[in-house]
């Protein structure tokens, strides 16, 4: 597990990237958030109905090892993260509506997270594996603290705010490489578990979010803007708050395996948004030219 020096520069890692969450994010957004009704609605079913049984499907159908299924279905109830403001901004989609969803996602988490976890994982419960519901919602409450730092910081210092943002922006990628060096070397027999079906696992996890997501709200008639914004929140998640509330939640003896899933889901949610940016970009300029004619 981690070393001392290595817990203390991982605290403060995730606690700068959580005071960075927190400057994207005002009061009046939320309010604004409220107004938005049906595309809110269907972007909260989205991301707390899809998400967790998906990853509880996944985990099922290729049967991951308890462990690797608990760290999934985390992922899964995880809440958006605000890299899909960015890259719905790219994609042409409804870049008011992406933070709504993000904002509104964050505190409902408070709830939601616990709630879908003990009802996905409680299965896993054996003497062997404990499930820590109550670390669970600790952990999640003094997460939320360094949140509120940086909304105070926004609302009091837009400038550094701005500042902040950029670097937990930057951090966040620190932060999964610097598990990954420190980590693989003393995981090898955890890598050599590394099957192609966890591989695939957590590809599809992201990708089937885009899937439903867009399906979903196209099916209730959001436009093509909302639709692409419900799915680019619903397929990223925040993987940095996934990994916090892991290792502030669970045992030491478990926290490897259990960290492996949302570490594979990290490195390869870049790829996967990428693809979907492009895609949904496309999209929208293909639908311009053909209004233009």
């Amino acid at each position: 597990m981690l070393t001392r020096v290595e817990e203390i520069l991982f605290a403060s890692m995730i606690f700068f990237l959580m005071v960075a969450m927190g400057t994207t994010l005002t009061v009046e957004n939320f309010k604004k958030a409220v107004h938005s009704k049906k595309p809110l609605l269907i972007g909260m079913i989205s991301q707390f109905g899809f998400m967790p049984l998906i990853a509880f499907g996944l985990a099922i159908g290729f049967g991951l090892s308890p462990l690797f299924s608990i760290g999934l279905i985390l992922v899964g109830c995880t809440p958006g993260g605000t890299t899909s403001n960015l890259l719905t901004y790219y994609a042409k989609g409804d870049v008011a509506l992406s933070i709504s969803m993000t904002i509104t996602s964050t505190i409902l988490a408070i709830v939601m997270m616990p709630f879908l976890f003990w009802l996905y994982c409680s299965g896993f419960n054996t003497e062997q594996i404990q499930i820590p519901y109550k670390s669970i919602i600790g952990s999640i409450f003094i997460l939320i603290i360094p949140v509120l730092i940086g909304i105070k910081i926004r609302s009091a210092n837009m400038k550094l705010a701005l500042k902040i943002e950029k670097v937990g922006s930057f951090l966040g990628i620190l932060m999964i490489v610097f598990l990954l060096v420190v980590m693989v070397p003393k995981n090898i027999e955890i890598l050599k578990k590394t099957t192609m079906a966890m591989y695939i696992s957590a590809i599809l996890i992201t990708v089937l979010g885009y899937l439903f997501g867009y399906t979903f709200s196209r099916i209730l008639n959001l436009t093509e803007r909302q639709s692409t914004t419900v799915s680019l929140e619903t397929g990223i998640q925040n993987g940095p708050l996934t990994i916090a509330v892991i290792l502030l939640s669970f045992p030491p003896n478990l926290v490897n395996e259990i960290l492996w899933m949302p570490l594979l889901y990290a490195l390869f949610v870049p790829i996967t948004s990428s693809l979907a940016t492009l895609y949904f970009y496309l999209t929208s300029k293909k639908n311009q030219k053909e209004l233009l004619r």
